[in-house]
């Protein structure tokens, strides 16, 4: 007899359908388990093992062997550890067959039988959902597993309690979607003084999911300016919320509290491999452009960062998608990610101050803005300088308004923009491209002429062109232009809109 079980492998965000099969023929005894597995999924011989000796049952002096189908596919992590168990139960006799195959599993064990946390339960769940099954998953992780809908789910602590349900000694209650934590309390705006500038920058970048690149002398305030975009940013849609939970659950950064409801910030630090920035290693995993999917990927000190990593984020700002290929598999990620970049104008960072600036000067600038590619530039919306502080401004109290103020003023924009392209699939006016961009971000009569006045002058590329049509349409909607009678979110962008989004463009720095 073979037993079978159902689980899950995962490429990418993507659930591949798994069927354990455990077989116990005569023979010399022996424990095998093929498949294409992994070191982890090899070493769950000894663990399932410890596990199923913590219950008092041994395995019988036979030939074990374990497929996990289909066999061409690679297995890796420790979550085939339960499914695999459950496989040795079964053709032990001690569990029923049809049970055990209406639920999908997956579970790390440890050595006494405790069902431990693993990554993609959220995943898991929304497939076994899709298919009309149960899934049994750890305790901890009931909660996640909850949010996938109407579905069967056994949050098991160990073993010994999933064998008492099945036998009906033990109940196990239904897990609950535990609710999201509570609000983050985030910087407030108010703390910066001066620098109004980049302030209306970063609303505009909030308002409209633009890409933001500040440059500044040390100590100007940029990253305190990044760290306070979070607080300006709406709460996650619902779907939204499941989306990052997924690339977050995949990865084993999902909190055990609930689900995610607020846009992530991540700000890896400039040392970061290529791997680690767009994703990929030995082991498939998200990159941090993925972890920040519908969120923030701040990155201070912008061309101290290795180079192939830069370019690499070039195709993610375009498409979305982060792809990794590799020999053996394709894998993508979702990348939908605004980017807020923070650099120095060169290595010592005074170079607008003669007094300060080193003795390379203006030479090392170049060197160092040259740092950036063009094209990785020209993908950046919004280019702002961030100038020194002076120490009156810093005497002065205080400014009035808060991050609330511009929080309000954002969620109002990004309503209208959820609306204008509610029947698109598309969110912000970040993401809006070729003749839909074209039909929502037309500018009226002098707002095109000043349009094509700059773009020769400025020489912008259609990228270039088109971005500041972006920008355009996201102040427009900012200053509530569409409300002016016209009832549909698409009225024509003003000229003063267009003037204020070419200055926020420019060449390429050290060009």
């Amino acid at each position: 007899m073979v037993a079978h079980v159902n689980t899950v492998a995962f490429q990418g965000v993507e659930v591949v359908a798994i069927d354990c099969q455990v077989q116990m023929a005569s023979g010399l005894p022996a424990f095998t388990v093929v498949g294409l597995p992994d070191k982890a999924v090899g070493e769950s011989r000894e663990r399932v093992r410890a596990a199923l000796g913590a219950l008092g049952l041994a395995l019988p002096p036979k030939r074990i062997t374990v497929n996990l189908a289909p066999a061409d596919l690679l297995k890796e992590g420790s979550h085939f550890d339960l499914p695999i168990a459950l496989g040795l139960l079964v053709a032990m006799d001690v569990l029923a067959p049809d049970e055990v195959a209406a639920y999908s599993a997956l579970g790390e064990l440890s050595l006494d039988g405790a069902v431990a946390p693993v990554a993609g339960v959220l995943p898991a769940a929304i497939d076994a959902s899709a298919h009309a099954r149960g899934l049994i998953c750890p305790a901890a992780q009931g909660g996640e597993a909850a949010w996938a809908g109407e579905l069967d789910i056994l949050a098991a602590p160990n073993v010994l309690a999933l064998v008492n349900h099945f036998k009906g000694t033990q109940v196990l209650s239904p897990p609950a979607a535990k609710p999201p934590l509570p609000t983050t309390d985030y910087a407030d705006l108010r703390d910066i003084k001066g620098q109004e500038t980049a302030k209306r920058a970063l609303e505009i970048a909030a308002a409209g999911g633009h890409n933001l690149l500040m440059m500044g002398p040390p100590g100007a305030g940029k990253s305190m300016l990044a760290q306070r975009l979070p607080g300006l940013l709406p709460t996650l849609s619902p779907n939204e919320a499941l989306e990052v939970s997924m690339i977050h659950s995949l990865s084993g950064t999902l909190p055990l509290e609930g689900l995610m409801r607020e846009r992530p910030f991540r700000d890896p630090h400039h040392s970061a491999s290529l791997a680690a920035l767009i994703g990929g290693g030995h082991r498939v995993k998200p990159g941090e452009i993925s972890l920040a999917h519908r969120g923030v990927l701040f990155l201070d000190e912008l061309p101290e960062f290795d180079r192939r990593a830069l370019e690499a984020l070039r195709q993610p700002l375009e498409s979305g998608r982060a792809v990794i290929a590799r020999a053996n598999q394709h894998v993508a990620f979702p990348a939908r990610f605004q980017m807020v970049a923070a650099m120095n104008p060169c290595r010592c960072g005074q170079l607008d101050d003669p007094a300060l600036a080193c003795s390379r000067a203006p030479r090392c600038a170049a060197d160092y803005q040259g740092r950036l590619s063009g094209p990785l530039i020209d993908r950046i919306d919004l280019h702002v300088d961030v100038p020194a502080v002076a120490a009156s401004d810093l005497a002065l109290p205080p400014p009035a308004e808060t991050s609330a103020d511009v929080a309000a003023r954002v969620a109002a924009a990004r309503d209208i923009q959820s609306a204008r392209y509610a029947a698109h699939g598309l969110h912000t006016n970040a993401e809006a491209d070729g003749e839909l961009l074209e039909a929502v971000a037309a500018p009226d009569g002098p707002g095109q002429s000043l349009l094509g006045d700059a773009a020769e002058k400025l020489k912008l590329s259609a990228r270039g062109y088109h971005r500041v049509l972006r920008i355009a349409r996201t102040l427009a909607d900012l200053d509530g232009a569409d409300l002016d009678g016209a009832g549909d979110g698409n009225a024509p962008v003003r000229r003063i809109h267009i003037a204020e989004a070419l200055s926020y463009r420019r060449a390429a720095p050290g060009r």
